[in-house]
């Protein structure tokens, strides 16, 4: 059956007639975001939804998503979908970060100019039959000192535009590298000095815990007297209030706003003063923006229903089409042995130590632990999935750490989990055949080599003759099929251990008759999804 997907907000047709014609299943209801009760009521036939800023994903709709496994968002903001929500249903939430990076760069620099030449209000004055010339003195932008807070994509872009204008360039960003501003020719400093040098700023970050009110009233009473300030990227970068403060001082000679702590934005503390330009959130409305983030969620969206490709993910590691491909198998080794350690593991989980041989290190080591950690959670989780689990694990405490090393024995590559719990440690490794299957390699430190079956049974016992012959017995004297079976062992007469293959899963009664036989130290009926 082909995915479901519902579009819930305004999105262009070209982007509809994309899931069309990638042969997924699409209904256009363009007002149905704004109405909460039809949307809860029908959001259970999908399997994605693609938004914009009307629909509101809360925990209350996400209830209701029962086959839900996908949000994309045509623009930046995920603001009106609840991430953490979504990330414990084991929903995706998805982006489209760089469809209008242009047209918001270039409305700062748009914002820019009209502060610095105060043209808003100029120009009502001039419609209004004034002809003040002399009250609307400006700037020029030439060898400005422009200080960029972010230099990401959008930040990145400005700072390019900036240059152009012949000003000067300065830019707080941790993640910016000295490298990286050297290529770009701006100059990397510390916010401090950037507050202290800069003729202008304008912001370019996320709104997070780290720089919510990184214009706070202190940063802003160290900016430089006369300084005009730019906000195209979030509401809650800046302290409004005391900014309005300053505006009325004229500490600050001028602010440009797109975005406001409180939106829609009916009253803010900036309306009303002398040189404030305010725009209602357009850093994206253009046509070619508005297009190209509808295209984009459209093939994103498209992409991870159909081949599992993930991109621009917000709670969920990036897959290319291309790493599906190879990782798939690896993919699938690491929900089994997560899977399989999940089942034989009863007691709280404290840590989950992964360990990464070859060929396997150098994959996305992110998706890799996503798809372990959910096999592990599954037992006791059933409806846990790679994006829930890593949620899950971190509110239950578990501490999750991953190792990296070269190849180090016989296969090219090999995965290898230790889960310690409050009694004891656990571990299995595996590993991708060269056909492509996945297959246990060791268990418990003994090696083995065991294909992954549908249903299983493992078995420990003192490694004795007969052992094996009795289990066979016993099996058949209860009518279950012994398909096949794997054998290992430390060394002679130590811990032995039998995998055996079954047509269909055990029955409890079966258990009990192997265990009483006491011939045996562990006696575990194992189930895989083989899908």
């Amino acid at each position: 059956m082909a995915p479901k997907v519902l579009v819930s907000d305004k999105l262009s047709e070209t982007a509809v007639q994309i899931f069309r014609d990638r042969g997924i299943d699409v209904d256009y209801l363009p007002d149905v975001g704004k109405d909460k009760e039809k949307l809860a009521e029908i959001i259970g036939q999908y399997d994605g939804l693609a938004i914009r800023s009307a629909t509101k994903v809360t925990p209350s709709l996400l209830e209701h998503a029962t086959n839900l496994k996908v949000v994309g968002r045509a623009g930046i903001g995920t603001d009106n979908v609840d991430k953490e929500a979504s990330s414990k249903k084991g929903v995706i939430v998805m982006n489209t970060p760089f469809g209008n990076m242009i047209t918001t760069a270039e409305h700062a620099i748009a914002m820019m100019f009209a502060v610095a030449r105060q043209i808003p209000e100029a120009d009502a004055s001039t419609q209004a039959g004034k002809w003040e010339k002399s009250k609307f003195m400006g700037v020029e932008l030439t060898h400005k000192t422009l200080g960029v807070i972010g230099a990401g994509n959008i930040g990145g872009i400005v700072c390019d535009r900036a240059r152009g204008l012949k000003m000067k360039v300065i830019a707080f960003d941790p993640f910016l590298s000295e490298e990286k501003a050297e290529k770009m020719q701006i100059e990397k400093v510390e916010l401090e000095d950037l507050l202290k040098r800069a003729d202008f700023i304008t912001l370019h970050v996320p709104l997070t815990d780290g720089t919510r009110n990184i214009l706070s009233a202190e940063n802003l009473a160290k900016t430089k007297k006369g300084v005009r300030i730019i906000n195209c990227a979030r509401g809650g970068l800046v302290d409004e209030a005391a900014l309005a403060e300053l505006l009325k001082s004229g500490h600050v000679a001028g602010a440009a706003f797109d975005v406001f702590s409180e939106e829609p934005a009916k009253e803010n503390p900036l309306f009303g003063l002398p040189n404030v330009v305010c725009t209602p959130h357009l850093g994206a409305s253009t046509t070619e923006a508005q297009e190209n983030v509808a295209l984009q969620v459209a093939e994103q969206m498209s992409d991870y229903l159909l081949t599992g490709a993930v991109s621009n993910a917000l709670n969920m590691p990036s897959v290319t089409a291309e790493e599906a491909k190879v990782m798939g198998p690896w993919i699938k080794v690491a929900g089994h042995l997560g899977n399989f350690i999940g089942q034989m593991t009863e007691e709280p989980i404290k840590a989950i130590n992964i360990l990464y041989d070859g060929e396997a290190s150098t994959m996305n080591l992110e998706a890799l632990n996503c798809s372990l950690i959910a096999g592990i959670m599954k037992p006791i989780s059933p409806e846990v999935n790679m994006v829930s689990a890593p949620v899950i694990a971190r509110e239950r405490g578990i501490q999750i750490s991953t190792t990296r090393q070269e190849q180090s024995g016989a296969f090219e590559g090999y995965i290898k989990v230790t889960v310690v719990t409050t009694k004891r440690e656990r571990s299995i490794a595996g590993t991708v055949f060269s056909d492509g299957k996945p297959r246990f390699i060791q268990i418990k430190g003994i090696n083995i080599d065991a294909e992954v079956g549908e249903h299983m049974l493992y078995t420990t016992n003192e490694d004795v003759p007969g052992i094996i012959g009795k289990l066979g017995t016993l099996l058949g004297d209860h009518k279950v099929n012994l398909a096949n079976f794997t054998l290992g062992r430390s060394a002679q007469g130590a811990e032995a251990i039998a995998i055996s293959y079954l047509d269909e899963a055990l029955d409890d009664s079966v258990v009990k008759a192997l265990k009483d036989t006491g011939l045996f130290r562990q006696v575990k009926p194992l189930e895989f999804d083989l899908a």
